[in-house]
């Protein structure tokens, strides 16, 4: 079913579809930014994907990196920790230090569709042009429900949906700087909240978390031996040979 599904919708949108893939059962279109609208518009009335089910934003920086990903001992040792190749769990103060580059866009908005009539669901995703300056037109006119959708990934990942009537943050509070879900925010923030019982009101002051370097243990395969003891027991020595 999803092979036929991907067969129609690469037929309808011979210039618009970049890409369409299947897989983990699932099928992943991928179109141009200018041919938003009008793609959605022709899924929901003639492939039947009458709701939006979700929305998201992602952030393609340092995408395929990972510092700690390994089977064996890394020839680096603690420093790949303290000198991170990405900034998964450790923050860069500024955009220009990261060292990965990549040549698609940073930033993508993924939409998940729902079509009850066929029983069809299908995830589609559209990357913003701009890495400065992220923006995709807004759905709120093809399906109501991208309105508070768009809300949550302007505020999380500072994508800006155009022709949304109502864009300003929904989660985070008044005043917030940054974007919390983009991979170069500082994972302890920026400020720290707190109540001042004189003042009778809430303060926001610099953070006082001192960053940590947590280096993982590396988990391998588990190595065991077994010795036999002058008792005719079997003892398991895990991690390899030890000494009678």
């Amino acid at each position: 079913m999803l092979k036929e599904l991907q067969t129609r919708i690469t037929d309808r949108f011979k210039q618009e579809c970049i890409a369409a893939e299947i897989a983990h059962a699932e099928l992943t279109i991928e179109i141009t930014p200018k041919a938003l609208v009008s793609v959605c518009q022709a899924l929901r009335d003639e492939f039947g994907f009458e709701q939006l089910i979700d929305l998201c934003g992602v952030d393609y920086l340092t995408y395929g990196e990972g510092e700690w990903e390994t089977e064996s001992a890394s020839g680096e040792g603690f420093s790949r920790g303290v000198q991170p190749v990405t900034s998964g769990r450790f923050s860069y103060s500024d955009v220009s230090e990261m060292p990965v580059e990549h040549e698609q866009p940073r930033y993508a908005v993924v939409y998940h569709l729902l079509s009850l009539e066929h029983n069809q669901r299908l995830r589609l995703r559209v990357r913003c042009a701009d890495d400065d300056f992220p923006a995709v037109v807004s759905l709120v006119d093809v399906w109501a429900s991208a309105n508070w959708f768009e809300r949550e990934a302007f505020d999380l990942y500072g994508i800006v949906f155009e022709g949304h009537p109502d864009l300003r943050r929904i989660l985070t509070d008044y005043g917030f700087i940054g974007h919390p879900f983009r991979k170069d925010f500082p994972q302890i923030g920026q400020v720290e909240m707190r109540y001042d019982p004189e003042q009778k009101r809430v303060l926001y002051e610099p953070v006082s978390v001192e960053p940590r370097v947590l280096v993982p243990k590396v988990i391998r395969e588990a190595q065991q031996e077994i010795k036999e003891a002058p008792s005719d027991e079997v003892v398991i020595v895990p991690g390899g040979r030890e000494d009678a």
